[in-house]
């Protein structure tokens, strides 16, 4: 292994490992449920209204993965 060859897979791997740091904070501040000011829960929290129905339906669950021992609606 030459020297110029160690130093393109050395860039290649820093780029990479860069890259995924920036779009792991950027995924961290677009898709977070923000928090209200004073409370440690956050403001549209699913664990707190999420519920299935009668039929088998989520109630309240924005995201496609559903939790498994959710409550049953009232």
């Amino acid at each position: 292994m030459r020297l110029s060859d160690l130093a393109k897979g050395s860039s290649v791997f820093l780029g990479v490992f860069v890259a995924g740091y920036l779009s792991t904070t950027y995924v961290d501040q677009r898709l977070a449920t923000p928090v209200k000011a004073g409370n440690t829960e956050p403001a549209n929290s699913p664990a707190a209204s999420a519920c299935v129905d009668a039929d088998g339906s989520w109630k309240n669950w924005p995201w496609p993965n559903v939790p498994t021992l959710s409550p049953k609606c009232r």
